[in-house]
């Protein structure tokens, strides 16, 4: 299947270490799509991206979400077209945030435990 390439100023949605974006292309490279954030879908997972929801690693990362306007390289497959609303950034990383802790909640596993304090931690950085 063939997609249609997309352009400068074009709203898309983009998967970025995890997160999941609304924003806006400013560039088109050979192998990505610079992106311009300006809502967040779903908050990054926390931890080793190489050790997905594992704790033995040597570094437990602490993944925030990407700012508003902020840009970023993301590979033209992680990227479609978006038609819908862009809500607020602030709005947006509350839900995604809310809707991660939640989710969470519900799962005893250290790395779910170890993700949860990462979370109260940019919870308080965020929204400060």
């Amino acid at each position: 299947m063939t997609r249609e390439p997309l352009n400068i100023g074009d709203i898309v949605t983009g998967i970025y270490k995890t997160g999941k974006y609304i924003g806006e292309i400013t560039d088109v490279r050979p192998q990505h799509y610079l992106v311009k954030i300006k809502s967040v879908l779903k908050h990054p997972l926390q931890g080793d991206l190489h050790h997905p929801k594992q704790v033995d690693v040597p570094l437990f990362h602490e993944r925030r979400a990407l700012a508003f306007n902020e840009q970023a390289n993301i590979p033209k497959q992680m990227v479609t077209l978006y038609d819908g609303e862009i809500l607020d950034y602030h709005e947006s990383l509350r839900k995604a945030l809310d809707e991660m802790i939640e989710e969470l909640t519900k799962d005893n596993s250290e790395w779910a435990i170890k993700s949860l304090e990462n979370l109260r931690t940019l919870e308080k950085e965020y929204f400060r």
